[in-house]
């Protein structure tokens, strides 16, 4: 199973990682900056008259436990020419690691659209980014390589002029988005462009725009579902023809994940699926977010007495982990379809 998760989640070694012990929640600190200032002989140096740098705190509290299960029957496993547990374990993996990627990604978006809680009067910090892709109301603007590469550069100066490190800058889009830039490659301002075939269309960061590295995935926010979103094109549809039988996990809808909805296990807030109606991209940096693990991507299988009563066993995935923004300045939005820029929540 834990094979299974960490061959499917990308967003877990992207951002700030912590692990939770004795506590349900923990503490992420920001520092502001400060002035230097010349010393005046004779005074005593009591630190700056400002009383900068300014600090503050972010806390992020662990959701409820994570899970994903299956009964293996017995008599299943015995008429079975495969390895039926092995299975099922790899895709209780998937199912988790899809899960924590969907509210990571979540989280980023939230922070791109929030001030800095660094507010000190002189010193306030700046915030987070959120950039359009395309000038039209068409959502198919998210799918044009030309309008993705200048949003890739646009966010690379933003985060240069905000003071964003450039270690571990990444961008993360859609499968669509990243074949409609490498079908560019020659000139769209692409690095590494010498690699080819399966490294390539990898969609693993082995491609850079502006020195931010390109992933795929099919987790992040896009127009109000996971991945991608296939009809008519208008403001909030990017107009892509279904390619037919997707099945039902292809282009879910994003499931209403504010703290406030009952039942959804979140103590952070994850936003509504409205929050994301143009949504189509993420750029950030790894200290854009933070993710708490109480309980690590965990198996577990019954045995014994338990095995005899039900001629089988369950299988069972958990994780227990909390997402949230943490330094707003490091995340950037892209989105498309209007000129207005999303909202906060």
């Amino acid at each position: 199973m834990f094979k299974g998760f960490q061959n499917n989640t990308i967003a877990r070694d992207l951002v700030m990682k912590r692990t939770l012990k004795n506590g349900k929640s923990l503490q992420f600190i920001y520092t502001g900056r400060t002035k230097a200032e010349y010393h005046t002989p004779g005074n005593a140096i009591l630190g700056n008259d400002d009383g900068a740098p300014p600090v503050a705190e972010k806390t992020i509290t662990c959701d409820d436990l994570l899970i994903s299960s299956a009964f293996v029957y017995e008599l299943d496993e015995v008429l079975s020419h495969y390895d039926l547990r092995s299975e099922i374990s790899r895709k209780i993996g998937y199912a988790l690691a899809e899960k924590y990627d969907r509210l990571i990604f979540r989280a980023i978006a939230r922070g791109a659209r929030k001030a800095s809680p660094i507010t000190k009067t002189g010193f306030v910090e700046p915030g987070g980014t959120q950039i359009r892709v395309g000038t039209t109301a068409n959502a198919s603007d998210a799918y044009s390589a030309t309008a993705l590469t200048t949003a890739f550069f646009d966010a690379a100066a933003a985060m240069d002029e905000k003071g964003v490190s450039q270690d571990g800058r990444v961008g993360v889009l859609n499968p669509r988005q990243y074949y409609a830039l490498i079908q560019e490659v020659g000139n769209n301002g692409l690095i590494n462009r010498d690699q080819q075939g399966a490294a390539l269309q990898s969609g693993n960061g082995v491609v850079e725009i502006a020195g931010i590295k390109i992933y795929k995935s099919m987790n992040i926010p896009f127009f109000s579902q996971y991945g991608t979103k296939f009809g008519t094109g208008s403001a909030t549809n990017p107009g892509v023809t279904d390619p037919g039988n997707t099945g039902s996990f292809i282009g879910e809808g994003l499931e209403d994940a504010d703290n406030d909805v009952t039942g959804i296990g979140g103590a952070n807030d994850y936003g509504d699926a409205t929050n994301f109606a143009n949504t189509c991209g993420l750029i950030f940096q790894r200290e854009a977010a933070g993710v708490v693990e109480a309980i690590g991507p965990q198996v577990q299988v019954t045995s014994g007495d338990v095995s005899v009563i039900y001629q089988g066993d369950v299988m069972l995935g958990r994780l227990a982990m909390g997402a949230d923004y943490l330094n707003p300045a490091a995340a950037v939005e892209l989105y498309a379809g209007t000129a207005t820029a999303p909202a906060a929540f």
